[in-house]
């Protein structure tokens, strides 16, 4: 179990700060991305013109994907659209149906496509499950949110280190 929850990459930071040399470095040709949290914050349902640009940079190198488990067809689509980018919602990750379709839209082997999140029990697992290349990020939050704020992801990290995932940066 502990080793379908560790990641293969962990930024310290947001996605924003995963280059196209990380992406070269690792020989992605393809991310499928979460959504809230990773992207965006969680009650937010427009994209940064920072993401746009973020998203505008990394299509020149790597197909790109988002996947959400989001419900919301209006935000998701919103975001989708504003990004120019396919997406796929209500993905009950760490279900890997729709993750995979995502992959075969790309047309690429699975192990050359990145999942890019913030929760280590949905984007993590469900990208392990698959033999993809998966990346860890800090979530982006409302301004004025702590951390300590998400309990959730805060447990999941506690719980990965009791089953011995080293959950630090091996960048």
């Amino acid at each position: 179990m502990k080793q379908l929850l560790q990641p293969d990459l962990i930024l310290e930071s947001t996605i924003l700060d995963l280059t196209p040399d990380i992406v070269k470095e690792y020989q992605l040709r393809g991310l499928i991305l979460d959504v809230d949290e990773t992207l965006v914050p969680l009650n937010v349902s427009q994209a940064s013109a920072e993401l746009r640009h973020w998203v505008e940079q990394m299509r020149t190198f790597v197909s790109l994907w988002l996947v959400s488990n989001n419900l919301s067809e209006s935000r998701i689509r919103g975001i989708a659209e504003f990004l120019d980018l396919p997406y796929y919602l209500g993905a009950a990750k760490p279900s890997r149906r729709k993750i995979r379709e995502a992959i075969m839209s790309m047309g690429l082997p699975v192990e050359q496509v990145g999942m890019v999140g913030d929760r280590l029990f949905t984007d993590v697992l469900a990208g392990n499950r698959l033999g993809m290349f998966t990346i860890f990020v800090e979530p982006i939050i409302q301004p004025g949110i702590k951390f300590y704020a998400h309990p959730i992801r805060n447990l999941e990290i506690w719980i990965t280190k009791i089953l011995g995932a080293p959950i630090s940066s091996r960048k």
